[in-house]
């Protein structure tokens, strides 16, 4: 006889799902025009990286996450609306979706995109 709250299984979750989702999200924020990475010079050269694995750092802490986001944002949005927006998106859609806590999230603005009629 089985009880129906046996888990049939394990998940593992990589750190690439968690990017895939934030950066999803982070491109969908406030100001936010790009992904960059950890190098400030290589940020600037993909300038408008999409691939999940650029501009999004996950470590998984036993049990919870922390998440290192690595933006362009646009010249002019004030930073520290960017970066509370985000933070509270990332933090909120990240639990909501994978049912795990994120202890710290880190908004690491890159470079400052320019329109180019400016």
């Amino acid at each position: 006889m089985s009880d129906e709250h046996t888990p049939l299984g394990t998940i593992t979750l990589a750190p690439r799902a968690v990017a895939t989702i934030a950066s999803h999200i982070a491109l969908q924020s406030y100001g936010v025009v790009g992904m960059a990475s950890r190098s400030f010079a290589d940020g600037l050269v993909k300038l408008f990286a999409r691939d999940p694995r650029h501009g999004v750092e996950v470590h998984v802490e036993e049990g919870s996450l922390a998440i290192d986001l690595f933006v362009i944002i646009e010249f002019g949005t004030p930073i520290a609306a960017v970066t509370q927006n985000l933070t509270k998106a990332v933090r909120f859609q990240v639990e909501r979706i994978l049912g795990l806590p994120v202890t710290r999230i880190h908004v690491h603005v890159q470079a400052l995109h320019m329109s180019p009629d400016e």
